[in-house]
């Protein structure tokens, strides 16, 4: 009796396994096709916010990646090339724990001030969205992009809150097709 609950445990654990598993295929598969946008929250950088010392040219003054955010940003890159997963270019927030994630996982990417963090001042999101989305609309409909950026800037854009180092997949008319989380 006691190998029956044995086997059974492990085939349920292996059965649910299954729809994670399909549902990363389909994912990739997707972002093989192109003509995707791929919205990055940055890595782990523990905390909420920046201190009240806060300045965008002064990473020392910010909120930074911690070990664990560096090997995630990585292994993000990793995912993308053991994939041949194509994307036309890199876009990050000029806040430092984007730019090191962007670094960490892609190496090139440009700063793009319409990814940056609306955090300390909700207000700002409307306009950062609008013009992220102007920004956007001018790409290469084809190809696919990456954004580094922050959860509000994300939830603007999309309406789904990420965790730090989630992958929020859309179309180019931002109809969300999955979420990816390289562990």
């Amino acid at each position: 009796m006691q190998v029956r609950s044995i086997i059974l445990v492990c085939l349920l654990t292996l059965v649910s396994f299954f729809p994670a598993l399909a549902d990363e295929t389909r994912i990739i598969k997707e972002l093989k096709e192109g003509g995707k946008l791929i919205l990055i929250r940055h890595s782990d950088a523990p905390g909420t916010g920046d201190p009240a010392n806060f300045n965008i040219n002064d990473c020392k003054t910010q909120r930074n990646l911690s070990s664990n955010g560096i090997e995630q940003a990585k292994r993000m890159g990793e995912f993308f090339i053991k994939n041949n997963i194509p994307f036309e270019k890199v876009y990050s927030s000029e806040y430092c724990r984007c730019k090191d994630t962007a670094k960490y996982a892609f190496k090139n990417f440009e700063t793009f001030s319409g990814l940056n963090s609306t955090f300390a001042d909700p207000s700002k999101t409307p306009a950062y969205i609008k013009r992220t989305k102007e920004f956007i609309e001018k790409l290469d409909k084809n190809k696919n992009y990456i954004f580094v950026a922050h959860h509000t800037t994300i939830q603007g854009l999309v309406d789904k809150f990420a965790s730090s180092g989630e992958m929020i997949i859309v179309d180019r008319s931002y109809k969300f097709l999955g979420s990816f989380k390289v562990n």
